[in-house]
């Protein structure tokens, strides 16, 4: 089994909260992980366990043998309120480990969210350094903390990146040979998981016109999210829209990447971008399922964004310093793909699919580099094998880095 980075984020919440909740979309290896825990383990798949959670949940909770790890307790949300009352009489650290593939906290039949309490903790589908079994590799804080000119990177991932790409995060996904399985796969994880998920959160009337809507959404990703337009296209209301963008976002399917802002003379976008969670799940989506096709597709730059961005936060996540993930584009149409802040640093980066990068791909960067008076360090990620300097702070690092 491959090992996980979160697992010692894990170890250590349990340490130190009653409660701890791990969140993040199906199909991840959730359950693979805390399964492997030394603890009573109780899944809400079971419907004996669920009849009698629903049944009695005080008694249900009071029972159960502790300390307990419980899985899929999205299916039981109301379970939460009794999991308060037992920590409140005696409050023991690492009772409790929860999982949930849809936003738990945030569901409408959960009254409680057990603030001072809780430890929650969203874990992701694979990042490609876990995929090469390295789990204490976090890119992000590698940029920040190393001399960016002394970074190391294997050379032989520069040839894995497009296939990393089409494959996407989900072990069972990318441990796939062939694209037919993947594509059968993918179609059944949006039908099986996906659609089922949103019914059980949220009031879903009508499934082709949601089916309409990712597909609308999907092509979209890593662009800014433009409501009205899509609203058109699926032929739905606003309200709609809203609604299942939040949806969505409930069961860890995309990501609302806000637009960063900064007093420095410039008048800034305020929408934000959206992005799919998972390139793999982009590609499906338009139908790429080779690297050839994905090369000559003109989808290909929003797709290679697509996966930065979820590698970018993945390692944010899962680094121990506190970060903040934005986007950069002024109303004059200066734009960086991502800015990550921590503290008066920032990282600027921008994602080229290109084998080669020029001065000029910087230009965005240079001119936030200098109305701004934080640390800028300037990066472009770039489909080519070398790590080149173009200034003091700024450098093209190959999209083998990220693996």
């Amino acid at each position: 089994m491959l090992k996980r980075t979160i697992e010692n984020l894990i170890q250590d919440a349990l340490k130190i909260s009653p409660v701890v909740l791990i969140a993040g979309a199906r199909q991840i290896g959730k359950s693979t992980l805390v399964s492997t825990f030394d603890r009573e383990y109780i899944v809400m798949d079971d419907i004996t366990q669920l009849d009698a959670a629903i049944g009695d949940p005080q008694g249900y909770i009071s029972r159960i043998p502790k300390p307990v790890t419980i899985d899929e307790v999205q299916k039981i949300p109301q379970i939460l309120t009794p999991i308060k009352f037992f920590v409140d009489k005696k409050r023991v650290n690492g009772e409790f480990l929860l999982t949930g593939s849809a936003n738990v906290l945030n569901l409408k039949k959960a009254e409680e969210s057990l603030a001072g309490r809780l430890i929650e903790l969203t874990m992701y589908p694979f990042t490609a350094k876990e995929r090469n079994e390295d789990t204490t590799s976090n890119i992000v804080d590698m940029l920040f903390s190393m001399p960016t000119g002394s970074l190391k990177y294997d050379k032989k991932n520069v040839e894995k990146v497009s296939q990393y790409i089409l494959e996407g995060s989900y072990p069972l996904a990318f441990m796939m040979p062939r694209h037919k399985d993947r594509f059968m796969w993918f179609n059944s994880y949006i039908s099986t998981y996906i659609e089922r998920d949103i019914r059980s959160i949220g009031e879903l009337r009508d499934i082709d016109s949601f089916i309409r809507f990712f597909n609308i959404l999907a092509p979209r990703s890593a662009n800014i999210l433009n409501k009205s337009d899509i609203a058109n296209d699926s032929k739905l209301t606003n309200i709609t829209v809203d609604n299942y963008l939040s949806l969505l976002e409930k069961v860890y399917q995309i990501h609302l990447l806000r637009p960063y802002f900064e007093n420095i003379g410039k008048s800034f976008i305020k929408s934000p971008k959206v992005y799919l969670t998972d390139s793999g799940m982009s590609s499906h989506v338009l139908n790429i399922g080779s690297v050839q096709e994905l090369e000559t597709s003109r989808y290909k730059g929003d797709i290679y964004e697509t996966f930065v961005f979820a590698e970018l936060l993945k390692h944010i996540n899962y680094s121990e310093s506190v970060m903040e993930f934005f986007y950069y584009r002024t109303q004059d149409k200066k734009e960086i793909d991502f800015i990550i802040k921590r503290g008066e640093r920032i990282l600027a980066i921008e994602v080229k699919s290109s084998h080669s990068v020029k001065r000029d791909d910087f230009k965005h960067i240079i001119d936030f580099q200098k109305r701004s008076s934080r640390d800028i360090l300037g990066i472009v990620f770039y489909g080519g094998e070398s790590i080149v300097g173009f200034g003091d702070k700024l450098f093209a690092l190959p999209l083998a880095f990220l693996l």
